[in-house]
């Protein structure tokens, strides 16, 4: 709605640009013309191809321009738009969107042309102002284009040679690899492409000889691409529905990852449905994913500004001169790894709600680590909110010592280290640890008249033998008598192991134990007697039954059976009462946010940790790890996860300084990947997570830590 101008707005106006050098009298005649508009946030002042021949003088509060979906420049006061539709009778060349309550000064083209016939002279001054205004636009533009593109205004050759798919050609310098890779590949979507070993945006130009290797959904890492995309598109309409709250990704699952964000008094199913509408609207709209290098002084002051102070820390240690952010419109973040090219990629992304005011994002079937599930299992939203996999009780208790030391983000805990307190933080990182295993040892201590097995579970690299090791100690400090029995040894003959869909033997499933010797010898020892259980060998790939340790378990013994499938009621079956069982699950579930999109993934951490101790330990390389890891994690959401609400106790192993400490190691084994083999891609992700921390050396990690498992060293034997 308009409304006549009022008086102290005057002032407000002679800030203008374009009104700065009118007399005091012109301006107040211009002033006389005006008509006050106010726009609630989120409404559209003008809209892109829009008729219309109004301009407008932004008063109070804050608007940003979009151009095809694109967000471009903020608005405030002091600022204008629409003059060339006043100007020139054209069609609306952007859309305005109010950001914050808005109050504009609007001058129709009506109005100007009874200013022309009553103030001639006036209007004559303020046209030579708009188009002074518009001139000085063209130049600094022109300006700006220079220094970006340097002495380097062509390509130095006009064809380049490019080999795709077997097939080599040439094509024109300049040429998107999008048009060279085709939308599908096996009816999976291709979401990105490898250039040269580097992964990039399927909008990347081809500038020299190359190979180029599409990146679909089929793909672990494409399946990453897309889905760090939709996390962008996520925080973009978040942005637009909630300015100012903050919402930032939190840990990925099999199929969704969790929001965090501060709700204040609205209803999540209610925020969940505003969402949804602006995800699907900007979906249809099909805006454009865009990176740009910007220097780090810039790129800091940018963000510190948008409140993204994590990632404004995070380039306090940037080694490169310039940053590279990703956007697809208003919100900028990290590029850490490309995008897809458009939004209409991510359709069929949606919002979820879970138990309390949980927030998950959805990414559908075609980003799914695991295709299927147990039949006895329960869907991953319901079991995340019974028993969240990433935020259970001993990430809640981390948190306040985190703060305290100032460690809540990467780019925090860098800084940290700079200032001299490494040696504090792993003291109480491993502190941290000790207490809480000492809780776990008063835990089965006591129902120790009763407890017979204490199985520990958990996924590849996620510490479960230090953890044995050292639960061993403290039980033993209390008296009890533990025995540990690895499921390891109970592993079938090689050739009877069953292979997964893609005809690779599957050794997470629970099939390729033996279940029939493993229950026989449980009911053996519970019944008191003396058992010799099997022993396999890995290099024969056959069990050797009878040849392993004899155990006998008395009044104060206990078995402490590792493996990955503890939690299945299925591996003991009723061999032992539920009464005499204790389940442990260990995995690290603590990751540092890098910024508001990216985090530290705990998967990331684990296939760290295994690529550093297999290349120390088995000789095994990085890119066979790597080829490896797909599968599983496959394995470990089909058979390990869904059994989680199953833990009596789950210990988190990550430790917030071991990333700088793996650095040391990981950095190289990485670079040992082949640039044309197919792990090359994650390698280079791995590279580019390692590196955006301080590197902390071996020589501070006592010999207890979970980390010696890894990196060696351990006062263990393992």
């Amino acid at each position: 709605m308009s409304s006549p101008i009022i008086e102290p707005d005057l002032v407000t106006l002679g800030t203008n640009v374009a009104l700065e050098h009118l007399v005091e009298e012109d301006l107040r005649i211009v002033y006389d013309h005006l008509d006050q508009m106010v726009f609630a946030p989120g409404t559209t002042v003008v809209r892109e191809q829009d008729a219309g021949d109004d301009m407008y003088f932004v008063l109070e509060g804050t608007a940003r321009i979009e151009r095809r979906g694109l967000a471009l420049n903020a608005l405030g006061p002091g600022n204008h738009f629409g003059e060339l539709a006043l100007l020139a009778f054209t069609r609306r060349a952007a859309t305005v969107v109010a950001v914050r309550p808005l109050r504009v000064a609007r001058l129709s083209r009506a109005r100007y042309l009874q200013l022309s016939l009553s103030r001639p002279q006036t209007a004559l001054r303020l046209l030579e102002a708009l188009l002074g205004s518009v001139a000085d636009n063209l130049v600094a533009m022109t300006d700006n284009y220079g220094l970006l593109l340097g002495d380097r205004l062509l390509p130095r050759r006009t064809e380049v040679s490019v080999a795709c798919q077997g097939v080599t050609r040439s094509i024109p310098t300049g040429t998107p690899v999008a048009t060279l890779l085709p939308p599908e590949i096996d009816g999976h979507r291709v979401v990105a492409c490898v250039l040269d070993s580097r992964p990039v945006s399927l909008a990347t130009r081809v500038v020299s000889d190359a190979w180029i290797s599409p990146l679909t959904l089929a793909t672990s890492d494409g399946r990453e691409v897309f889905r760090r995309s939709a996390g962008l598109l996520l925080l973009e309409a978040a942005n637009h529905i909630l300015p100012g709250a903050m919402v930032r990704l939190g840990p990925g699952l099999d199929t969704s990852q969790r929001i965090e964000a501060d709700l204040a008094d609205n209803v999540p199913a209610e925020i969940a449905a505003r969402l949804q509408f602006e995800i699907d609207r900007l979906i249809a709209a099909r805006v454009l994913f865009r990176e740009e290098t910007w220097t780090v002084e810039e790129a800091r002051a940018e963000l510190t500004t948008r409140s993204w102070t994590d990632a404004a820390a995070m380039l306090e240690s940037w080694r490169d001169e310039m940053v590279t952010l990703v956007s697809c419109g208003w919100v900028y973040a990290l590029r850490t790894e490309p995008a897809v090219l458009d939004t209409g990629v991510l359709e069929g992304v949606t919002i979820g709600v879970i138990e309390g005011d949980g927030l998950v994002l959805q990414f559908g079937p075609g980003a799914a680590i695991a295709q299927q599930r147990p039949a006895d299992a329960e869907g991953e939203l319901e079991v995340e909110a019974r028993v969240p996999r990433w935020g259970g009780e001993m990430v809640a208790e981390q948190r306040p010592w985190h703060r305290a030391l100032g460690v809540t983000s990467v780019g925090e805990f860098n800084r940290s280290c700079v200032s001299g307190k490494v040696a504090e933080i792993i003291r109480v990182a491993e502190g941290f640890h000790e207490k809480r295993l000492g809780r776990l040892a008063d835990a089965i201590v006591a129902r120790a008249d009763r407890l017979r097995v204490i199985a520990i579970a958990g996924p590849s690299s996620s510490g479960k033998t230090t953890l044995i090791k050292r639960l061993i100690t403290q039980l033993e400090v209390v008296g009890l008598r533990p025995y540990a029995v690895s499921l390891d040894d109970y592993y079938v003959d090689r050739e009877r192991t069953p292979r997964d869909t893609s005809g690779e033997y599957d050794f997470e499933c629970l099939e390729a134990l033996d279940l029939v010797q493993l229950q026989a010898d449980l009911r053996l020892l519970l019944r008191g007697e003396r058992v010799r259980p099997p022993r396999f060998d890995f290099k024969l790939g056959k069990s050797l039954p009878g040849t392993g340790p004899e155990l006998h378990l008395d009044g104060d013994g206990v078995l402490l059976l590792e493996g990955i499938h503890g939690l299945n009621p299925a591996l003991v079956g009723d061999a032992v009462p539920p009464g005499q069982q204790y389940r442990v699950f260990i995995h690290p579930a603590t990751g540092l946010p890098i910024d508001r999109l990216s985090r530290v993934s705990p998967y990331d951490l684990r296939l760290l940790r295994r690529i550093v101790r297999d290349r120390h330990t088995r000789n095994i390389s990085a890119a066979e790890n790597i080829a490896r890891w797909p599968s599983v994690r496959r394995g470990e959401s089909l058979h390990i996860y869904p059994y989680l609400p199953n833990a009596d106790t789950v210990f988190d192993s990550s430790l917030v300084y071991e990333p700088s400490v793996i650095k040391v190691f990981a950095e190289r084994y990485l670079l040992e990947v082949p640039s044309r083999d197919p792990a090359h891609t994650t390698a280079h992700r791995l590279r580019q997570l390692v590196d955006r921390f301080v590197a902390i050396y071996p020589d501070h990690v006592p010999p207890t830590s979970i980390l010696r498992e890894f990196i060696g060293g351990s006062g263990f034997e393992y």
